[in-house]
């Protein structure tokens, strides 16, 4: 695609401010919600710890990768259930199965640099990698969609400890008619009109902005679309406290109570060597490894789920090669990229716990904006570093309605999604072979086929993408006829 600014170029800096503003918005929703899905408690993972190192392992990616892969690495899901695992070995735990995790990638890259990355590219041609990167966003499609409808990951749940019998009026336990003992953790996410009125706002001003903008609005567009559909909804929020009407609340206002200006975020390092020990509020010990057999747990939680993902990192880097008019596995090189995503996890998790990963929401904001600048990048990580110590910017993002977040990512999962079907532009799909292997890798990925064995969960996009690979390679076959033909 034409490019506004290439890998290399260095946008006006107050512009460039924006831009990398705009790339923290893209991506952060997702980074701090990861360690709320692993520890609701807030005991051993920490917001704003993980988004200082989603910065620090953003600028060692960059490193790695000599400034030519302009993407930005934030908090994976794909290592949610091993940290979920992990948080019972306290923070060297988490930290540890970081480690495994990353060294697999460092192995994968020694492997990659002395045998090249040719056979990959046999491996998963474009009537296989096209399908996945495609995969990829419209697996995303759900999570959007339950973000604008209200009906996130935190549905309705009911955790009942000792109740004894009788009627158990829901309804009017969550408007708060009435309580039970042993009820707790209640969510009130409702399936709502107006969540989806407001999505529908903030994508519609963001393709306004992408489309009909001036040149400048372009290049911001998720800047415009999330920041006027917030004051829409601040406006809503405060009529609902004025008049009642709670249908209206969407902004979390709760967030910005009991605020810090600057507060020192609970840094997963510091916790492993017991600088949280005496804190009665925090765990005491700063590591619960008591055998080897615990470390060997812990590898067999992580290293696992490292192979898996390695699917998905090519995936990524295909697609941003694609769009920034590069071959990322020619240069910097595949094992470059694969250094600085596995290491970048290991540093990430020093800070914050997360292991880190490529996100397609920052290949989208590539995609759309057409900004590539790794500046922009650079930028972006530095913000995350710098505002984690920050109260209120936490607080706001906390505060945005996910239905927001939700409306703006219809244009950047569908970018993704549209980028892998470029990919397949110029395959023959007339040829059943090619049809094939693509019918193989989406109709699984897209119905969520998952592969538990033992303590590895092969993902719906792991899944699909390997059974494509197998589909093309045995039955996809061309003869030296056909090949010269």
């Amino acid at each position: 695609m034409k490019l506004v600014y290439d890998i290399a170029d260095k946008p006006p800096i107050k512009k460039n401010l924006i831009f990398a503003l705009q790339q923290l918005l893209a991506i952060m929703a997702a980074t701090l919600l990861v360690p709320v899905l692993v520890d609701g408690t807030g005991a051993y993972m920490s917001q704003p710890a993980a988004l200082c190192g989603a910065g620090f392992g953003t600028l060692f990616y960059i490193f790695v990768t000599k400034k030519k892969s302009p993407v930005f690495l934030g908090s994976s899901f794909a290592f949610i259930a091993p940290l979920c695992g992990a948080v019972a070995f306290g923070f060297l735990g988490i930290f540890l199965g970081a480690v495994f995790a990353g060294l697999v990638y460092v192995l994968l890259a020694v492997i990659v640099k002395f045998t090249g990355s040719k056979w990959i590219n046999k491996l998963m041609p474009p009537v296989v990698i096209g399908p996945t990167v495609a995969l990829i966003g419209l697996s995303l499609c759900g999570s959007a969609v339950n973000n604008i409808a209200n009906l996130n990951g935190n549905a309705t749940i009911l955790n009942i400890a000792g109740f004894a019998g009788g009627e158990l009026n829901v309804t009017a336990l969550l408007n708060g008619a009435v309580t039970y003992e042993g009820v707790t953790n209640i969510s009130k996410n409702f399936y709502s009109l107006w969540h989806i009125l407001i999505a529908i706002v903030a994508f519609f001003i963001t393709v306004y902005a992408s489309t009909k903008g001036s040149k400048g609005m372009k290049l911001i567009p998720f800047v415009i679309g999330i920041v006027s559909a917030y004051v829409i909804a601040l406006v809503m929020t405060l009529i609902g406290n004025a008049t009642g009407y709670d249908a209206i609340k969407l902004v979390n206002l709760s967030a910005f109570e009991n605020l810090q200006l600057f507060e020192l975020p609970r840094f997963n390092f510091l916790g492993m060597f017991g600088a949280y020990a005496n804190d009665p509020e925090l765990p005491a010990a700063a590591s619960k490894i008591g055998s080897f057999a615990d470390v060997i747990e812990i590898f067999m939680l992580f290293a696992p789920v490292a192979l898996v993902v390695l699917a998905e990192h090519i995936a990524d880097h295909k697609n941003l090669s694609t769009i920034i008019n590069r071959d990322l596995t020619q240069e910097p090189g595949l094992h470059r990229t694969l250094i600085g995503d596995g290491v970048g996890s290991i540093v990430g998790s020093f800070f914050g716990g997360c292991p880190n990963t490529t996100y397609g929401e920052s290949v989208g904001c590539v995609a759309i904006t057409g900004n590539a600048s790794v500046s922009t990048i650079v930028i972006a990580a530095l913000y995350c570093i710098v505002l984690s110590f920050f109260g209120p910017f936490t607080a706001f993002v906390n505060s945005i309605p996910s239905c927001i977040t939700g409306g703006v990512c219809i244009a950047l999962y569908g970018f993704i999604a549209v980028s892998g079907l470029k990919m397949v532009q110029k395959v023959d799909l007339g040829d059943n072979r090619n049809l094939f292997v693509v019918a193989a890798i989406l109709v699984p990925g897209i119905g969520g086929l998952t592969l538990n064995l033992g303590p590895i969960t092969i993902s719906p996009i792991a899944t699909a993408l390997i059974l494509g690979i197998l589909v093309n390679v045995i039955f996809n076959r061309r003869s030296k006829e056909e090949k010269a033909e």
